[in-house]
């Protein structure tokens, strides 16, 4: 498990997958699991496996992709110009790595040039640079030998470029886009389990694109998938470094799988966070619980296909992230492939229609009023201390409300005796005194 897990991660990180490019990452999922289930893609590119049998359709998923940028223009010197594919932060990108994937499939290396600190003024070395007003060397000396030698055209995708490396404490390694190839390790690695071993739910395992430029990929991937469910896995920011309050952390290395309730795109479903907190007390699996003020997952666009899909958010803090180098601790990924799986040996067909139960104990009742029939609901909380009195006291105001405009109820025989009034003076005048008669024997 845990060398699979390092060698799946090193090969996943090292691939060059940007936002509507991921190309290299889907070949790698196909690969693992094809001999788990049944594949299949979407038209916009993301892919699934599905496996198991009948039940609520339980989807796993994670995105291919990683931020990045692409070709925007060459310019005659043979300087590459390029816009960016997803969030970075101008101060990370000077002198960085970066491979051009060609149409031929060949990638040519370059750099994100920057000016020596000779040449520039006091008043500019303090000063954010742009990224439209940087480029990428690739030691070419014209726009016709980018294009002719090393094959490279406006608009092709463009990766950081960094090995995976393990540092010199145990179990933490260095490399690029653990956001989100933590994700999709993990996805397989559920999957490859999970195939092998019932569960009361049809898996969907799902690896879905464009996610870093604005959860694209999930819409599409919703519709194809049809979930019942879905468990995010996600490489999202840790919160443990000098700058924030360790005390305060809800993204620490060392410290388990991250449980994400909140973020500006979604909010997860509270019963299903509940679940996922049990579960992972009774495993014993270490984890944290974070709201976030900013950033987003597919789990914005998941929990608004359809319906409504209950979601949840699993994820593996990692620092530095959406940068050339970010760094995880290999035991809360370990962590997040055992609550994801332990979470979907629990998700069967009753809990998961707990999930979305929100009129508990429904009744109906038609009441007859005047030739219109009413329909009154009748609800409480199941597993409530409560319910068995809530459900007489709804009885008490169906009764009332029945005596007075039921068939028998005194509103309806008014308005009978008031139609017979209308018609002649001296039935007005029996119906007034079969009234006083009958107020007088009570």
């Amino acid at each position: 498990m845990r060398n699979k897990a390092i060698s799946l991660l090193q090969e996943l990180t090292e691939a060059h997958a940007v936002p509507g490019h991921e190309d290299e990452v889907r070949a790698i999922f196909v690969n693992e699991l094809e001999d788990c289930g049944e594949l299949g893609a979407d038209a916009s590119g993301s892919v699934f496996c599905e496996t198991g049998g009948n039940g609520p359709r339980v989807m796993v998923a994670g995105h291919m992709d990683e931020v990045g940028f692409m070709v925007q223009n060459i310019t005659v010197d043979g300087f590459l110009q390029f816009v960016a594919l997803g969030g970075w932060w101008e101060h990370s990108l000077l002198s960085q790595r970066v491979e051009i994937l060609t149409r031929s499939e060949k990638k040519i290396l370059g750099v994100v040039s920057s000016r020596p600190p000779h040449f520039l003024p006091q008043s500019q070395r303090a000063n954010l640079i742009p990224i439209e007003q940087m480029f990428i060397d690739v030691g070419a000396a014209s726009r016709e030998e980018v294009e002719r030698d090393f094959g490279i055209y406006v608009g092709d995708p463009i990766a950081p470029v960094s090995a995976f490396t393990a540092m010199a404490r145990e179990d933490y390694y260095m490399a690029k886009a653990f956001d989100n190839r933590v994700g999709m390790a993990a996805v397989i690695q559920c999957g490859q389990i999970l195939s092998g071993s019932s569960h009361p739910n049809r898996l969907i395992l799902t690896g879905t694109v464009m996610e870093e430029v604005g959860l694209r990929g999930a819409k599409t991937a919703a519709a194809y998938g049809r979930p019942d469910v879905a468990i995010v896995l996600e490489g999202p920011p840790a919160d443990d470094t000098p700058g924030f309050s360790r005390h305060e952390a809800q993204g620490a290395l060392g410290r388990g799988v991250q449980i994400r309730v909140f973020d500006p795109t979604a909010i997860a479903n509270p019963r299903l966070v509940r679940l996922a907190i049990a579960v992972a007390q009774e495993e014993r699996i270490p984890y944290q619980v974070t709201v976030r003020r900013s950033g987003g997952t597919d789990a914005g666009s998941f929990h608004l296909s359809g319906t409504g899909v209950p979601s949840v958010v699993l994820g593996v803090p990692a620092r530095y992230i959406h940068s050339h180098n970010s760094i995880i601790d290999l035991e809360d990924y370990l962590s997040m492939v055992a609550l994801t799986n332990a979470l979907v040996r629990r998700l069967d067909e009753e809990t998961v229609k707990e999930l979305t139960r929100f009129l508990w104990g429904l009744r109906e009742r038609r009441i007859r009023h005047g030739g219109i029939h009413k329909r009154l609901t009748c609800h409480s909380l199941r597993n409530v201390a409560s319910s068995r009195r809530e459900y007489a006291w709804n009885e008490v105001r169906i009764t009332s409300w029945s005596l007075c405009t039921g068939r028998f109820g005194f509103a309806r025989l008014a308005y009978r005796h008031f139609w017979k009034i209308s018609r002649s003076f001296p039935r007005f005048v029996w119906f007034i005194v079969k009234c006083g008669g009958c107020s007088r024997h009570h």
